[in-house]
Formats: C-alpha cells, sequence, structure tokens
C-alpha cells in the first residue's frame, strides 16, 4: 500500500476518521466532534475506512477494537502502513491492559478511550492528536525543505569544488605560461645584449654598468615589482639602437661628442628612436621601448630625440638618464660632479636626489691595468676587447677569462702574435 495518498496537500488537517460497527456510537462520535469543529468521515468497517484512507488525509483515526472483520489493533497496523503521520485512537470498552501498554509502545495507537467515555477527555485527546499531527506535518515540511537545501548546497558545493578545481587548473596553467614568457623575455633580452656586446664589446660592459646603477636606485626607491623588472630590462638595452650605427663612429661619439658633425650628430640621436623599433619586435618589451627612447631627453627640454621636458619624460627614464651619464662618464672626470651641476637642466632633481641615495649601493667603478699574456689567470676580467691582426674580435670587453680563453689566446699568439696590449679590471 502507498505510505502517502496522493491528495495529502489538499486536505483538511482537522480532517477526521471514525470507525465503528455500531450506528449509535458512530453518529454520537460524530456529532460531538462536528459541534467542535472538526471535519468528520464515519465508516461502519475497516475495510470502508480503507477505501477512506486510500483517498483522504487524516490527522487522526478513531476505531472501535471490536468489529467483525478485524479487530482496531489489527486495523491500526495498516493504517500506520498507509497514514503513518495519523494519530491512532483505540475506542472499546473491553481490553486488556497489558495490550494497551504494548500497542501503545509499540507505537499502534497514540491514545485510548474507554466506553463510556467523557466528552470533555474525548475532545481533549482528539485536540491533542491534532497538534501532533500538525507538528509532524510540519516537521515533514522542514525535513523536505531542509533535504532540498541540502541537495541544492550538495549541487553547489559541487560546482564550486568543480570551479575551485577548474580555476586552480588554469592558475596552474597561466603560471606556466608567465613562466615560460619570463623564460623568453630573458632570452630575448641576453639575445640583444649577446648582441650588443659582439657588435661593439664597449655596449656591454656599459648596459651592465648601467644595470648595476639600475638595481641600487629600484632597492632605495623600493620600485614595485613590475617598474623594477622594466628599469632592468632597459638598463641592459638603453643603447640596444647603436647596433645600427658604425662602430668608427660609436667609438667617436663616446670619446669626443664636440667632434662629430651635423649629420653625425643627427645619426646619433635617433639611435634611442631605433631601440625603441628594436625593442618592440619583442611584444613583452613594448613599455620598455618608451623608455630606450626617452633616455637621452633633458629634463630642461634640450634633450633628443623628442625634446620632451618634465614630467613629459617618463620616470623611469630619468632615473635610466642620470645611470647612464654616470656609467659613461669619462674616467678622467668626475662623473658625480657632472651629475651634481646637471640636476635641474640636463637631469630630473629628483632623479639625481634618488641616484644620490643609492650611491652607498653602487660598486665603485673598477681600475684597470695592463698586463702580459703570461699574467693572465681564469676569473680575470677583460677592460678591453682582444682582436687579430686582420680586426676579428677573440674575446670582448667584459669576458670574464677562464683557462679555455686563455689557452685559446696562447694558441693563436704562437701562430699570429697578439700586438695590442691586454688590459684588465683589477
Amino acid at each position: 500500500m502507498n505510505s502517502q495518498p496522493g491528495n495529502l496537500h489538499s486536505t483538511n488537517p482537522n480532517r477526521i476518521l471514525v470507525v465503528d460497527d455500531e450506528e449509535i456510537v458512530m453518529v454520537a462520535l460524530r456529532e460531538t466532534l462536528t459541534r467542535s469543529g472538526f471535519q468528520v468521515e464515519t465508516a461502519s468497517n475497516p475495510k470502508v475506512a480503507l477505501e477512506h484512507l486510500n483517498k483522504h488525509q487524516f490527522a487522526a483515526i478513531i476505531s472501535d477494537h471490536q468489529m467483525p472483520e478485524m479487530t482496531g489493533l489489527d486495523f491500526f497496523v495498516l493504517v500506520k502502513q498507509i497514514q503513518p503521520d495519523a494519530a491512532r485512537i483505540l475506542i472499546t470498552a473491553v481490553l486488556s491492559l497489558d495490550t494497551v501498554i504494548d500497542a501503545i509502545n509499540k507505537g499502534e495507537i497514540y491514545r485510548f478511550i474507554v466506553k463510556p467515555w467523557l466528552r470533555e477527555e474525548l475532545l481533549a485527546t482528539v485536540k491533542n492528536a491534532v497538534q501532533r499531527y500538525e507538528l509532524l506535518c510540519r516537521n515533514s515540511v522542514l525535513q523536505a525543505t531542509t533535504f532540498a537545501i541540502n541537495e541544492k548546497l550538495k549541487s553547489v558545493n559541487q560546482q564550486l569544488q568543480e570551479q575551485i578545481t577548474q580555476v586552480a587548473e588554469q592558475n596552474k596553467q597561466l603560471a606556466q605560461l608567465n613562466e615560460s614568457s619570463a623564460r623568453n623575455l630573458d632570452q630575448s633580452v641576453r639575445l640583444c645584449l649577446q648582441t650588443m656586446q659582439t657588435f661593439y664589446p664597449t655596449l656591454g660592459i656599459q648596459a651592465r654598468s648601467v644595470h648595476q646603477i639600475c638595481t641600487a636606485l629600484s632597492e632605495t626607491l623600493d620600485l614595485p615589482a613590475q617598474e623594477r623588472t622594466l628599469l632592468d630590462i632597459c638598463a641592459l638595452l638603453h643603447d640596444i639602437g647603436l647596433v645600427g650605427i658604425s662602430r668608427q663612429l660609436i667609438k667617436q661619439w663616446q670619446s669626443d661628442p664636440a667632434s662629430l658633425d651635423e649629420g653625425q650628430r643627427a645619426l646619433i640621436e635617433q639611435h634611442p628612436v631605433l631601440g625603441q623599433e628594436l625593442a618592440g619586435f619583442v611584444h613583452d618589451l613594448s613599455h620598455a621601448g618608451l623608455i630606450i627612447r626617452a633616455h637621452h631627453e633633458h629634463f630642461d627640454g634640450s634633450g633628443y630625440p623628442d625634446r620632451l621636458a618634465g614630467n613629459q619624460i617618463p620616470w623611469l627614464a630619468r632615473l635610466l638618464a642620470v645611470a647612464v651619464a654616470y656609467a659613461s662618464a669619462n674616467p678622467n672626470t668626475s662623473p658625480l660632479v657632472e651629475i651634481k651641476c646637471g640636476s635641474g637642466s640636463r637631469f630630473d632633481p629628483e632623479a639625481v636626489r634618488a641616484f644620490l641615495r643609492a650611491l652607498p649601493k653602487i660598486a665603485a667603478r673598477p681600475k684597470e691595468r695592463e698586463v702580459l699574456l703570461a699574467e693572465l689567470r681564469p676569473g680575470m676580467v677583460l677592460a678591453k676587447g682582444i682582436y687579430t691582426s686582420s680586426g676579428l674580435l677573440l674575446v670582448p670587453e667584459g669576458q670574464k677569462l677562464s683557462s679555455p680563453f686563455i689557452d685559446k689566446l696562447l694558441n693563436h699568439n704562437r701562430i699570429s702574435p697578439i700586438n695590442q696590449s691586454l688590459v684588465v679590471y683589477c
């Protein structure tokens, strides 16, 4: 049998079913309960009562015990299967106390009433039974609602967990892409730096010196990580545009800039623009290109290539300008004096102040000394590149010597003597 009728939620919670084979008793119960506001249905035997139970939901069922077809207790066993929440009240004149207690303990009946009953006792029992039924119904609704909410929460939690897993996987892939991008960027910067150093070794030495100064500036100013990375890249590649200019002109510009004619100077002043274009070939260096383009601008607007002034010049470019000036200054001059004198005209005073604060963190510029081939030792760093008699580069400037490099020089010297002076950093 079904445990709940199909029209459970459309029934009146005050509906009472009375089952008794004695017509007079059944009528008396119906009249008493109807006057008290209950909706009463009656059945003269358990079979008819079971038909009612399969059609309607009842708050309470009142049944006689002694009936021809089955006893009230046997009837309630079936009732419990069909409508377990309905209160089962047994009304009888003859029943042993042990049987009643046993039936109550097993949950077969809610209460029992002895014939002849007292009206007040009957009504109080039925009212309590209805209240019990209503509480059970509310509890069922609450349980059903709680179950539905829990199922929904379970579904939401599962979806959330799936999203978390998906996000974690996406973050992992993103981290891998970022790591790969960082490696590619680092390789691109190293390739550019190697190109500069191979083309004109002095550029590599200066780039590393500028990078050292910019690192000190970043630490002193506590720049954000993104700006530190950008300044580091610009420091290494600030003169990448010079690879489009002849070595002879670069050397002339570095040693005696006043000797350049108008055409040569115009060519030199275009190298920041070329540097921006070369940096632009690498997608991640597009922002660096703007800094590289502006690192020869002057705070008073007299620089090149765009004659920018003041805050028109990117802040990192203003810092880079001071670092480049210090690193590329003539060894016979005082670069610190030059920078201080240029504050407010060539350099941003704020950038100069930042540089002076960072100065203790900047290693002293290494001194140079000339050595013999026999005095070369692993670990020495060349201050000048070594070339063959025909002008081919053997070892670039800034190269840290190792035993294989020294053997290479000695072997070459046996075949074709090296005539130039050998200069290393002390």
